[in-house]
């Protein structure tokens, strides 16, 4: 690790919540939330140069926060497991670590009070929890608060001031930055000024017994949560699926996909570094290219739709041709109609949507192609729209590892409400949404061998 301090982090991923001015001289508190951790991380490089400059220790701050948005024991034991690690590599650069419990609207002004911080950072998210805690937090210091976007490659306040239509408008803005801030890491140095008042490790063990969340939905043992595990699928991927894609990727039959979501999720891998990578790895170009479309483009196209609309959970966030279309066929005869329990239990009349069911309640993890599906058909089998967007994101937020989301929420909204899409031709039901059937499955891959492969996992 290098001696010299970290480097200025690019301005335009600074947000500033309270500029105030403060001749405090304790600590600089990172409030650490969606990037959970040590390396690669834009927030944490900030936080550590301001508190370079105040010669002032650095204290990184988790607010552990139960029953968040409908999580279950499944995301908090993968959550929990990645935080143990950034914990341990956070204490090798000689930087605090506390684990804050309860609402951070609460907890963070109160915690960085005691320690009489002088500054406080945090990372971006744009979910509308996540801001209204910002914006509390804010009000309660009395010293400056900054925000660093460290999950998007183009900081997203930066690409767009707005809403985009779709990854067409969005796509030529994000390409234009991309040579600006698609470049490689800097290292975290080693802190010179330790913490006084650090009370030592985490009891882990403690906290995973003693969190009072629904532990109904159990771990899954296919994928290890934590930066290193994220660092080998990530080499895995660039060195055997990479070649392939997006062929591979598109047949839920195979196993084409990076799985990378969960460790994107969670922060607990950036895709800053991923993209890098994959511009470094000597794949063909057509395949780096579909890739960064899916890791770059589209995923930052959920983080914009979720920062500019307040409403991208429910059906007043739809496109108002969708909304239209929707209501011309309000009416219309629905030839299955199944309640959220029978969705749940994947017992419908249609063995494709209950493989993708059943894969999702076992793994964690739908293949994103299935995913589609899965969404499209419980608005064909709802009563209505709002019904089904209510039901395809409880579903996904309880049994998802990546659930809780802007790519969820973009997601389900594309699907049943036409969000970052076009009009098709008009069908019942569907009226001009995109339509998708088990046919149009059969025709693009093995319909059956994915199901004999969601089977043979149980």
């Amino acid at each position: 690790m290098s001696s010299a301090p970290p480097p200025p982090v690019p301005p335009a991923r600074l947000h500033v919540w309270k500029a105030r001015a403060s001749d405090a001289r304790g600590p600089v508190l990172y409030w650490m939330s969606r990037d959970q951790r040590a390396t690669d991380n834009w927030a944490l490089l900030h936080a550590q140069q301001v508190a370079w400059e105040r010669h002032a220790p650095l204290v990184v701050g988790f607010c552990l926060v139960p029953e968040f948005l409908g999580a279950v024991w499944r995301q908090y034991a993968f959550m929990l497991a990645g935080l143990a690690e950034t914990e341990q590599t956070l204490r090798r650069l000689n930087m605090g670590f506390v684990l804050l419990l309860g609402d951070p609207a609460h907890e963070v002004p109160k915690f960085a009070d005691r320690i009489h911080a002088s500054q406080v950072v945090t990372d971006f998210d744009p979910l509308r929890i996540k801001m209204a805690w910002r914006r509390s937090v804010s009000q309660a210091l009395s010293v400056p608060f900054v925000e660093v976007d460290a999950h998007n490659i183009v900081p997203a306040r930066h690409a767009s001031p707005k809403q985009e239509y779709g990854a067409y408008t969005l796509r030529p803005k994000l390409q234009r930055l991309l040579p600006t801030f698609l470049t490689p890491f800097p290292s975290p140095p080693r802190h010179p000024w330790a913490w006084t008042g650090d009370r030592g490790p985490v009891d882990w063990d403690a906290v995973r017994s003693a969190l009072r969340v629904d532990r109904a939905v159990s771990e899954v043992g296919w994928i290890t949560p934590g930066a290193l595990a994220g660092e080998r699928v990530l080499r895995t991927f660039l060195l055997r699926k990479l070649e392939a894609y997006p062929e591979a990727s598109r047949d839920p039959a195979a196993d084409g996909l990076s799985d990378l979501s969960p460790y994107l999720h969670f922060g607990q891998i950036s895709a800053q570094r991923v993209a890098w990578e994959v511009r470094r790895s000597g794949a063909p170009q057509a395949a780096q290219t579909a890739f960064l479309e899916e890791l770059v483009v589209r995923r930052e196209l959920s983080d914009n739709f979720c920062l500019y609309n307040p409403h991208y959970d429910s059906v007043q966030g739809f496109p108002s041709w969708a909304l239209r279309t929707l209501s011309d066929h309000a009416g219309d005869p629905r030839p299955y109609l199944y309640p959220r329990a029978r969705f749940e239990a994947a017992d419908t009349h249609d063995e494709l949507w209950n493989a993708a069911q059943t894969e999702m309640v076992q793994r964690g993890k739908i293949h994103s192609f299935m995913r589609m599906y899965w969404a499209k058909k419980i608005l064909e089998w709802s009563s209505c729209p709002t019904e089904a967007l209510e039901t395809a994101i409880a579903l996904n937020d309880r049994y998802e590892l990546d659930g809780r989301d802007p790519n969820g929420y973009a997601g389900a909204a594309w699907s049943v409400g036409g969000v970052h899409d076009r009009a098709w031709c008009e069908r019942p039901v569907f009226g001009k949404l995109r339509y998708m059937s088990y046919n149009g499955c059969k025709s693009k891959f093995n319909v059956q061998a994915y199901i004999r492969r969601v089977r043979d996992q149980d």
